[in-house]
């Protein structure tokens, strides 16, 4: 028999995540993906040698729709998160769970700090999450009622979401090493599961096709991922796991892995975690590559928790307060170098500076005459300096920093170049380079720019063309 649905607190609590992230979307700035990003969304491409489409596609769609300003950008993030908590919400119904159970799932999903982060900012992660959400829905229906034709749902967001990111991968092969490990192995027999992966292979052949015809810039992607931060990745695994959306949300996600474990219906998907955690961990992937599936496990957990809801419930609402501050620009930037969120939260410590920054460099650039900067150019070390300085119109801007080493070399005419972000070997190539300025965020906050020298270079060894491929890097 169906449980009844929690539809209206649950919309109660989406619309209200979705209000408070636009309301906050205006504070601090831009994350270096976001400005990433939004460089991107000026070349549509079928894909990028770093990432698919589909997030520079948004970037791109909000811009259009709402305006090139933080919040403009950040509308599609936090629509995505607020229709994560409906499905989350959908999934613990699916699971059994009634309305407590419900609102509970909701309400963690909505106050979990990985969430608000990715509600907070473009990133792809924003849309990540809700498509895992929705195929582990469909697959849920396929599995529970019996109703096999949910497959082809599933292969259809499985396909949609391999022009987002390629993890869902993670899912489908923690699916299926689940359904022969554990089955029920009868599934793997079924005409619908296998016309759902027809499905999903057809929706992302143009996104396959950009791999092969590219080299498959992807893995080299993954393999650079790894092999520059693999075993950093490996020891914050485990902690990690613990941290993204709160003590309370962890530990309702090991009750609810037994919960799928006991249910020989879903036991698969109680497999995929440790799959996919496994994998990962061989890898060198990122933690929260397993995020999606605690979330499946959490739903589960609050099923479980449903007759003894109400402290269950304050302890997510406790553990969601903590989150938020840690999540969300509520400290006042001054104040926030000595708080403890620059150390706990990238996306907020990478958002602070960039005025002073583009400033910084700006002011080397107009120092110099008006014939040197007609034959000026800058080079920076990471896509976000080169966004920085595009979106604030600094002309002639390089970076090799992944996808955007395709846009270079800078002209051969450019005998005067303002470096940031680069060591000696880069320094090299010129005949002389003198320190102008060094980068302060006026802050005090501790990231990637802070305490940067700016450059000036003159008389390059070598013509760019010959030495581009050098500059080359990815991370």
């Amino acid at each position: 028999m169906e449980r009844p649905s929690a539809w209206r607190p649950v919309t109660v609590i989406a619309v209200l995540l979705f209000g408070v992230l636009l309301a906050l979307s205006p504070l601090y700035g831009y994350h270096r993906d976001e400005l990433y990003f939004r460089v991107l969304s000026e070349h549509p491409a079928w894909g990028y040698v770093d990432q698919p489409p589909l997030t520079p596609m948004l970037a791109r769609a909000g811009i259009a729709l709402f305006g090139d300003t933080l919040t403009g950008i950040r509308v599609f993030p936090a629509l995505a998160v607020a229709i994560l908590v409906v499905l989350m919400a959908l999934i613990a119904r699916e699971l059994a769970g009634g309305r407590a159970a419900q609102v509970m799932v909701a309400l963690g999903t909505a106050t979990g700090a990985y969430s608000m982060i990715a509600g907070h900012s473009l990133l792809t992660l924003s849309f990540d999450l809700p498509l895992w959400a929705a195929a582990i829905l469909f697959m849920l229906k396929a599995l529970l009622r019996e109703q096999p034709r949910w497959w082809l749902a599933a292969g259809a967001v499985i396909g949609l979401a391999t022009y987002n990111k390629h993890l869902i991968a993670l899912l489908v092969i923690g699916l299926a090493v689940g359904l022969l490990a554990a089955g029920p192995r009868r599934v793997l027999a079924s005409p619908w599961l296998w016309a759902g992966a027809l499905v999903a292979v057809v929706i992302a052949v143009p996104n396959l096709i950009y791999q092969v015809t590219h080299d498959w810039p992807q893995l080299k992607m993954a393999a650079a991922l790894s092999a520059n931060k693999g075993a950093e990745m490996r020891v914050l695994f485990v902690p990690m796991q613990l941290a993204l959306f709160g003590p309370v949300v962890s530990v309702l996600a090991a009750f609810g892995f037994v919960r799928l474990w006991r249910d020989r219906r879903v036991r698969a998907l109680a497999v995929a975690y440790p799959v996919a955690a496994a994998l990962t961990l061989i890898s060198g992937g990122r933690f929260d590559y397993t995020a999606g599936l605690i979330l499946l496990l959490f739903a589960a957990g609050c099923v479980s928790a449903e007759k003894a809801w109400r402290p269950w419930l304050a302890g997510v609402v406790l553990s969601g307060l903590g989150s938020a501050v840690i999540a969300l620009p509520l400290i006042p930037v001054a104040e926030l170098a000595s708080s403890p969120v620059p150390a706990i939260n990238e996306v907020a410590r990478e958002s602070v500076g960039w005025p002073r920054f583009v400033a910084a460099v700006s002011g080397v650039r107009g120092a110099l005459s008006p014939e040197e900067q007609a034959r000026a150019v800058v080079v920076t070390g990471n896509y976000g300096e080169y966004g920085a300085l595009a979106r604030a119109g600094v002309p002639r801007v390089y970076s090799g920093h992944n996808q955007l080493w395709e846009y270079g070399p800078p002209p051969e005419s450019a005998t005067t170049a303002i470096l940031v972000n680069f060591g000696p070997r880069g320094l090299a190539q010129f005949g002389s380079c003198e320190e102008k300025a060094r980068i302060d965020n006026g802050a005090g906050v501790d990231n990637e720019e802070q305490g940067l020298p700016v450059y000036l270079c003159r008389g390059p060894k070598q013509p760019w063309s010959a030495m581009w491929p050098m500059w080359r890097h990815f991370s």
